[in-house]
């Protein structure tokens, strides 16, 4: 494709997102600045391209993002080939992030799930562990959010069905959160 036609295919969907979805990624905003206000984390998870942008969101956090800061309590659940591993051969591979859930997660923090169809069972199974536990459900998906719109208290679903597309609008939004996180905790 045309570089300038995924350019102009980008300005398209970010503009339909924050259309549709700009109060829900302020509330997204909100719930994360709480949970760390009172000393909770975020807990991001995904598989494939989705793992990886897990991962650098949370180094984001952890690290920084644009400043130099006190860290963000922030960690990739899919980063652990020992816990994921065992958890995947001894129980099954759906079960790998609600166990971690399980074990890390605490009432009243984040769950950020990342899945571009909206219906990976492993993280379906991750998003009903961490509501079963008290944490804020966030999950970040394709158009219309499929199964992971219904177990998510807050939907950031991007209106396309490209796969590509949808996880650059990802990692935009992911991009964009960290900076508001940043800025928001340590102005």
């Amino acid at each position: 494709m045309d570089p300038k036609a995924v350019a102009l295919e980008w300005s398209r969907i970010l503009e339909a997102f924050y259309a549709s979805r700009k109060d829900a990624y302020e509330q997204a905003v909100r719930a994360c600045r709480q949970a760390l206000g009172l000393g909770g984390k975020i807990l991001v998870f995904g598989n494939g391209g989705s793992a990886a942008q897990a991962q650098h969101f949370a180094a984001e956090l952890v690290n920084k993002f644009l400043a130099v800061r006190p860290p963000i309590r922030a960690a990739a659940l899919t980063t652990d080939t020992a816990v994921l591993t065992s958890i995947g051969n001894d129980m099954s591979f759906a079960a790998v992030f609600r166990r971690q859930i399980e074990a890390l997660g605490e009432t009243g923090d984040v769950a950020l799930a990342l899945t571009t169809s909206g219906r990976s069972p492993n993280v379906l199974e991750g998003l009903a562990a961490a509501r079963e536990k008290g944490m804020v459900t966030i999950a970040l998906t394709g158009g219309g959010g499929a199964a992971a719109a219904r177990a998510a208290d807050i939907l950031l679903d991007v209106p396309s069905t490209s796969t590509p597309r949808i996880q650059e609008i990802h990692l935009f939004l992911l991009h964009q959160l960290a900076e508001d996180l940043e800025s928001r905790l340590f102005s």
